[in-house]
């Protein structure tokens, strides 16, 4: 299996509370999400007293058939697919997890990374706490499950303090919905409601991770659970609490230069705004003299479309995407050049002959894909290739939530130049950080993380090494 030379999403999360078919709404939910993470899914539902989980790895379509949906039956539920930044990409830490605890039967499903979990893990085991996964979401479970506070709302606002870093939380009780935020509002999560229809007294709420995950099961977005806030939902009503006092806030930029997809609104912001915004300012700040915009798709697709509207160059589809790569294939005996990136990309010829190509990306990692892609649009017969980028040089590692590669990230060791260079670009230019924050559009209601291009960690932070998958320590 080739992997992509690209970041990887964190995760996702979807909550479902009062619908008769809750569990197929999750599920569906999933199917939105599932650019959010591919190794594994899950669902819990209950019908009011209790809880049922089924969980796999794999893509949400191929786990959850209608045999297995109709065994979730509920009218609560809670979803989850994942990809792996902390813990093994194994099932025994798919989510969400799923425990009977003193304050009785509770699920939790997480995006996001803690920061301080390897800490609190070591100090609850020396206690003599039993870990089920080496996932760092178990951390919370069990300090809800300590809290000496009697109600559950009041055990998960306490241990809710104690964890440092990047939570959205979706968790469910037998007849319970609840969701969080960190204080920072590192990622995503978003409320929406599916007005009762005749024969219902009781309007659905929603909860996920970005809002197309609304648009496919027909909820309207209402607003995003804040920063530190703890949203309670129980038999028609929805209470609210702020379990942390408020600090900076620092959601993820990457968000809106990759991870989410167009059509969501992610921190109360349209992404197809901010994508083309990206694009826009990458043709002030980056001027080039070129017959086409061609997009790396699909990451580079919206950024692209901007591009071409700043700079007056047409775009054009110059490179196509097989969108039917499955995990694994055969490679051919003798060795074909590119063989990885042919198999997914493949140029348009009758376009890019004889002209001069911009090249516009989201980001460029460790380089060897950029370099593959230049390579394919040079032999497709292009006189001179322009890499742009929509975002500044990614340097360091991210700790809240995404799988960056610290030790393989090119721009932390080589100079754009040297990066060109590599890639086999005529040029290459990067966004400025300020562009793209103009372009993300940061100002009174929304300040971003930008750690990933400055190095500068809104968190104390640790040893990069305590949150890398297992397997990856090992």
């Amino acid at each position: 299996m080739h992997s992509s030379d690209k970041f990887h999403d964190e995760c996702g999360v979807v909550a479902i509370f009062a619908h008769p078919e809750a569990e197929k709404l999750a599920y569906l939910g999933l199917h939105a999400l599932q650019h959010r993470g591919q190794e594994s899914a899950g669902i819990v539902s209950s019908d009011g007293l209790t809880l049922r989980q089924h969980k796999a790895m794999g893509l949400v379509a191929d786990i959850f058939t209608e045999d297995v949906l109709s065994r979730l039956r509920g009218s609560l539920a809670i979803g989850h697919t994942r990809y792996s930044t902390a813990g093994d990409s194994a099932l025994l830490n798919a989510q969400p997890i799923l425990v009977q605890s003193n304050k009785g039967a509770i699920a939790v499903a997480h995006n996001g990374n803690l920061v301080n979990a390897h800490t609190i893990r070591q100090r609850l085991e020396s206690q003599g706490s039993i870990f089920q996964t080496n996932s760092d979401t178990e951390v919370i479970v069990h300090l809800i499950a300590l809290s000496r506070e009697q109600t559950l709302p009041d055990a998960m606002a306490d241990a809710l303090r104690r964890v440092e870093g990047a939570f959205s939380l979706v968790i469910m009780s037998a007849d319970r919905i609840f969701a969080a935020r960190d204080p920072r509002g590192f990622r995503p999560l978003a409320m929406g409601r599916i007005r009762a229809t005749e024969g219902h007294t009781r309007d659905t709420i929603v909860f996920a991770s970005e809002t197309c995950a609304f648009d496919l099961i027909g909820a309207a977005y209402e607003r995003d659970v804040k920063p530190g806030e703890l949203v309670v939902v129980e038999a028609g009503e929805i209470t609210s609490r702020f379990y942390s006092t408020s600090t900076a806030q620092s959601s993820c930029i990457f968000e809106h230069v990759y991870f989410s997809r167009p059509d969501s609104v992610v921190f109360g912001r349209a992404v197809q705004t901010s994508r083309e915004n990206l694009g826009r300012q990458l043709a002030l700040e980056a001027p080039v003299e070129a017959d086409l915009v061609v997009p790396v798709p699909d990451s580079g697709v919206t950024a692209a479309v901007g591009y071409s509207a700043g700079s007056g160059i047409p775009f054009r589809f110059g490179l196509i995407r097989n969108h039917y790569v499955g995990r694994t294939f055969i490679e051919p005996s003798q060795s074909v050049r590119d063989f990885g990136v042919k198999l997914k990309l493949n140029p348009v010829r009758s376009l890019l002959e004889g002209k001069r190509v911009v090249l516009i990306d989201d980001s460029i990692v460790r380089g060897t894909t950029s370099r593959k892609i230049v390579r394919l649009i040079r032999g497709a017969g292009a006189t001179q290739v322009h890499m742009r980028i929509s975002c500044p040089p990614t340097i360091s590692p991210c700790y809240y939530g995404v799988d960056t590669p610290s030790k393989k990230l090119i721009a932390a060791n080589k100079s754009v130049e040297e990066i060109r260079e590599y890639i086999g670009a005529d040029s290459l230019a990067y966004l400025s950080l300020d562009g793209m924050k103009k372009a993300c559009g940061e100002g009174a209601k929304t300040s971003y993380c930008t750690a990933c291009y400055t190095g500068n960690y809104p968190t104390e932070i640790i040893d990069v090494e305590e949150i890398l998958p297992a397997a990856t320590r090992r």
